[in-house]
């Protein structure tokens, strides 16, 4: 039997367009997340995970590791289903800034805009640059930068 698309539910390369945007649903950050990013990771870093540490720290309390919330951030995206079936890899994060701390309780969301695509024929598809806010309940951005992906053409 031939090959055929895998289930999708995504864009295509060819769909994608310049200014695009997407806002993902959001997400509450619970000390179990960090407690089982620490775990996962290793990294039990006291400000992550001693709450009498986090106390005399310029935040006053504990704060999520930053790349749990990117990776957060990250499955949040994948709840959209923009990229289910059509995304080939996660190729790049460029020009990420850390730029407030995620505290437990705070509920973050990402809103993302196409900024640029280009087409890989070599790849069957092209690459899609996408400029990434993960902004907390007060809607201030927590995280910024950009992500580029490898999504499938149409003719795969």
């Amino acid at each position: 039997m031939g090959s055929s698309l895998p289930d999708q539910r995504g864009m295509f390369f060819e769909e994608f367009e310049l200014g695009q945007r997407v806002i993902t649903p959001g997400r509450t950050i619970t000390e179990t997340d960090i407690v089982n990013f620490a775990g996962l990771s290793g990294d039990f870093y006291q400000l992550h995970t001693d709450a009498e540490y986090g106390k005399t720290t310029p935040y006053g309390q504990r704060i999520a590791h930053g790349v749990l919330v990117l990776s957060i951030a990250t499955g949040l995206t994948a709840q959209t289903g923009v990229l289910e079936g059509t995304a080939l890899a996660f190729r790049e994060i460029n020009n990420w800034k850390f730029v407030l701390p995620v505290f437990i309780g705070d509920t973050v969301h990402a809103q993302l805009e196409v900024i640029e695509t280009k087409p890989l024929p070599r790849i069957d598809g092209g690459s899609v640059r996408i400029k990434v806010e993960i902004k907390n309940q007060d809607n201030k951005v927590v995280m910024k930068g950009i992500w580029l992906i490898l999504v499938m053409s149409k003719s795969m």
